[in-house]
């Protein structure tokens, strides 16, 4: 590759106070093409996939100068982060989980980086530390990120992540001492521990090549046994299945441990599903149901019986149940079967099945008897999200809720009553009453109707000015549902609206919901994104000038695909560790997994070509005026790799026409998102919210 050449960044003031001329660094382009079935395309920034050579680093390093400069000019940026400190900090409490006749809760002060968990003997006695995240790096950066107690109540398994890659390492605590044990897992991924005894199941890969840990493709996913005492090297291998490199397998064990699950999926929308006798080590693998189309999930498993969520023939889920003696999926019956809302979470507490369902995007709470009976609906506090937790035979019930003004409270269910009562709920600085939500179903390009959520002050005028924050995903059947945010506060409370758009893509209205935007149907997630933008503006909430779109992964390839499609529409655009080389992307780590959603470029020359037509990276065109843009990374991705990011801001730069800025903002010791410090986060946050609103011409007061 030749020498990278950096230019020295400057900033020229012109005279549009909201509007500067930046001087980027230039990255030499290397002649690189591929062959698509005929069609050459070029790929001058290839060099940026090789994350961890000199000149990406110094490449890095120059755009990192670029961004923050201009980030600091922003007025008010320092005030931001002040109120966005000031707003997140308050107590906040997970909902409490029983093991072994001990309650345990997740707690963070205000401002730790990792949330703290507790133990204590009974709710009314005083909580003591049981394990503190923060202890096991300085600055926040290992997270806890999975927990699993043995049967027998003598261990506990605990699951970190370093810098927010995907690669766990497990370390096993006795519970009672709270001494650590030798034991300790390496690359393990996609993967908590599943008890048997005195010993768990856990899913890992060989040990990558030095150096590639965050790129190369991983391959090769293996079931393992570990047995405490001993070394990772002698852990017994359970499974494998050499034939398919590219699928994920996962081991889960029953309660009692008499059932041995096995997982496979990667390979299509769903999952196939075989269960083993864990007791005896040489025992077949029986497979119960192989068609990964579709998903098959243990929900539970009372004595010979087995209850399971599925979606095969069933779009919208269902429960079913089986006996182990004939497991196989011919054998199971229909329990609670698919209804016209679609089943989001299925869970068996105290005898009961507590069965929640996605209604228009909300959550809906009803109680089942084990004969698949409804006893009750619970009536929720307003739209939003609900979870429950409690054991099979425990007739104690935690109710976790939350929506866009209603912060994360806790409930104590009496499933007998139907009653809950408020066991806990946190002291933001906010006023709930101050705002509403609505919730608005538009037109799509092709008639389909689609919901949104807006939620703004209560005295907000419709005169088409007000500033908006539109963010979407669309994809992978992930619902986005009502939820609390602190970070969106400053926006709303200076005008803004945040408006969540429950695309095409998503799990809202079940898998036909999900199909009708995936592969050759993708553009109708672009289409739904823009049409709430149309909407909006048509319905004199907003204009063009005044709407930033933001996502995140997938929903970064939502942002970048439809800014390009229409530069016009949107002022500002925030994409997100996004998927931006749609030619590529199941080329690195486990992006194959993807391609039951996207297609790939080498399954046929339909499939590229409809790829080609709207990866963001490729359809990037010089001379066009578009939004102020701030891509956002981290040198830890290894789940949608930096060089999405990285190839498409320099191509970006390259193309842009106009004063709008076209930054990219690459964290360090980060991730994808998950367990990310509170440090950290806040001021990502408040770089992502003064780069909007100060695009947008907001004059926040703070």
């Amino acid at each position: 590759m030749k020498k990278l050449i950096l230019l020295t960044a400057t900033i020229m003031t012109v005279s549009c106070a909201q509007q500067q001329r930046l001087t980027y660094p230039a990255a030499e382009k290397d002649d690189v093409t591929d062959d698509y079935f005929g069609t050459t395309v070029a790929d001058p920034y290839r060099w940026l996939e090789n994350d961890t050579s000199a000149a990406t680093a110094a490449w890095v390093e120059a755009e990192n100068k670029v961004t923050f400069g201009y980030l600091e000019t922003i007025p008010f940026r320092g005030k931001l982060l002040d109120r966005l400190t000031d707003l997140t900090n308050y107590e906040k409490y997970g909902t409490p989980f029983k093991k072994h006749g001990k309650y345990y809760f997740y707690k963070n002060d205000g401002l730790q980086n990792q949330s703290v968990l507790y133990v204590q003997d009974s709710l009314n006695d005083e909580p003591r530390v049981f394990l503190d995240p923060n202890k096991l790096s300085e600055d926040g950066t290992v997270a806890l990120s999975g927990l699993s107690f043995s049967n027998n109540g003598k261990y506990v398994a605990y699951t970190i992540s370093r810098s927010g890659s995907d690669w766990r390492e497990i370390f096993v605590m006795d519970v009672n001492t709270g001494k650590l044990l030798d034991d300790h897992i390496f690359w393990a991924k996609f993967s908590g521990a599943s008890w048997r005894g005195d010993g768990f199941y856990y899913s890992a890969y060989d040990s990558p090549v030095a150096g590639k840990e965050l790129s190369n493709v991983n391959e090769n996913h293996k079931i393992y046994y570990h047995a405490i005492g001993t070394d990772q090297c002698f852990d017994e291998l359970v499974f494998q299945n050499p034939k398919q490199p590219k699928r994920f397998y996962s081991a889960s064990c029953s309660e009692d441990e008499k059932v041995l699950f096995i997982y496979e999926s990667g390979g299509n929308r769903g999952n196939a599903l075989y269960i083993k006798d864990p007791a005896k080590p040489n025992s077949p693998v029986i497979a119960l149901a192989t068609n990964d189309e579709y998903q098959y999930y243990p929900i539970e498993v009372m004595g010979d019986d087995v209850y399971f969520y599925t979606n095969y023939q069933a779009p919208k889920g269902k429960v079913m149940k089986a006996n182990l003696n004939k497991p196989q999926l011919e054998h199971w019956t229909d329990l609670v079967p698919e209804n016209e809302s679609v089943l989001s979470s299925p869970a068996i507490i105290g005898g009961k099945m507590f069965l929640t369902y996605d209604q228009d995007a909300s959550n809906h709470a009803y109680v089942y008897d084990l004969n698949g009976k409804r006893l009750q609906e619970i009536n929720l506090p307003t739209l939003g999200s609900v979870g429950f937790s409690g054991n099979k035979d425990d007739n104690e019930c935690f109710m976790y809720f939350s929506s866009f003004t209603y912060p994360p409270s806790i409930f104590t269910y009496d499933m007998d009553a139907n009653e809950y009562k408020l066991f806990r709920t946190p002291k933001v600085k906010f006023t709930p009453e101050d705002y509403v939500t609505e919730q608005i179903f538009y037109p799509s390009k092709d008639g389909t109707k689609v919901p949104m959520f807006l939620t703004y002050h209560k005295d907000l005028t419709k005169d088409g000015n007000n500033p908006v924050y539109l963010y979407g995903y669309g994809g992978f059947n992930i619902s986005l549902n009502p939820g609390f945010s602190t970070s969106r506060i400053p926006f709303l409370e200076n005008g803004g609206i945040y408006v969540q758009v429950n695309l095409r893509g998503g799990g809202e209205y079940g898998e036909e919901w999900h199909v009708a935007g995936t592969k050759m149907q993708k553009q109708n997630v672009f289409d739904d994104f823009i049409g709430a933008a149309e909407y909006l503006i048509a319905n004199k909430y907003t204009n063009s000038n005044k709407i930033a779109i933001v996502g995140g992964s997938n929903g970064g390839l939502l942002v970048g695909a439809c800014m390009i499609q229409r530069p016009d529409l949107f002022q500002v655009a925030i994409p997100q560790v996004g998927v931006m080389d749609m030619l590529r992307y199941h080329k690195f780590t486990i992006g194959w997994n993807w391609a039951s959603d996207y297609g790939t470029s080498e399954d046929s020359k339909e499939m590229f070509e409809y790829l080609y037509a709207y990866s963001p990276l490729h359809n990037l065109k010089p001379g066009i005026k578009y939004p102020a843009t701030l891509v956002t990374t981290a040198d830890h991705d290894d789940r949608v790799v930096p060089a999405h990011s990285f190839k498409f801001a320099a191509r970006l730069q390259e193309c842009n026409d106009g004063t709008n800025p076209t930054l990219i903002r690459i964290d360090t010791k980060a991730g994808h998102g998950a367990g990310k410090p509170i440090a950290k986060v806040l001021e990502e946050q408040a770089d992502i919210y003064s780069f909007v609103m100060y695009n947008l011409g907001m004059k926040p007061k703070f």
